[in-house]
């Protein structure tokens, strides 16, 4: 007599984070490590984000420099130094930056070693008495549409919040106020503010795109500086 018992398969070992669908999973457990948050005391007079221009982009319900002193931004290492990349418009007229490092409980002091209005670049030196790891760098010139990315940063102050998304276009032209952004990546990524100068990156980890924008009110615009803009200059103003 056959039996009616239900045999239950068992499967093959193995977790949902691993799973060959979840491959963000791991490429986010990777960069995050890499990527900090930044809070910066900035004055009300000098803060771009009060302009018309940024207003459109980001909505005025963010404008915070009228109401408080401190604006939030993201920024990732690219030398084990401690020299990071945010953007300009993050870090303009602070007086103070603070850094938040994956590992340390107390935020870190960062200077400004460069920073370029017009490209909306800035590099920051962090004093750490850990080499941090630095995020490997991409080549946006390969990116195709219809990749997917990921952008880690700290929108609102949400520390490593992560949006995934595919690459919409490349080679925008896209001009904010007096500020052209040249050969911008398009992506439907959510980019908020405080994801600004946080990274973009590839299923492989790699940063092809420095995230900077949004434009409002749509909420699946988000535009990124392509990682090839920024190489050469930042490298310029690093010590080896």
């Amino acid at each position: 007599m056959k039996s009616n018992k239900l045999r239950i398969q068992r499967s093959k070992a193995t977790t949902a984070s691993t799973h060959p669908a979840n491959v963000f999973v791991s490429v986010v457990r990777q960069a995050k490590k890499s990527i900090v948050s930044l809070a910066c005391k900035q004055d009300a007079q000098t803060s771009p984000f009060d302009s018309l221009q940024f207003n459109q982009l980001f909505g005025p319900g963010r404008r915070q420099a009228r109401q408080s002193s401190k604006q939030y931004g993201s920024g990732f290492f690219i030398h084990p130094d401690g020299y990071l990349i945010t953007n300009e418009h993050v870090i303009h007229g602070s007086s103070e930056i603070l850094c938040k490092v994956d590992g340390y409980k107390k935020a870190i002091p960062a200077q400004v070693t460069w920073a370029d209005v017009a490209r909306d670049i800035a590099v920051l030196k962090v004093n750490l008495p850990k080499s941090p790891k630095p995020l490997m760098l991409g080549n946006s010139q390969s990116t195709m549409v219809g990749e997917w990315v990921i952008a880690i940063g700290n929108p609102f102050g949400l520390d490593n919040s992560v949006s995934v998304g595919v690459i919409s276009g490349t080679n925008r032209p896209l001009y904010v106020g007096d500020r052209l952004y040249d050969n911008i990546i398009q992506t439907d990524c959510a980019i908020n503010p405080g994801n600004s100068g946080g990274p973009l990156v590839n299923i492989l980890g790699e940063v092809v795109g420095v995230c900077t924008l949004i434009l409002q009110p749509s909420q699946c615009l988000g535009f990124a500086i392509p990682i090839e803009e920024i190489k050469s200059t930042a490298r310029r103003y690093i010590s080896y």
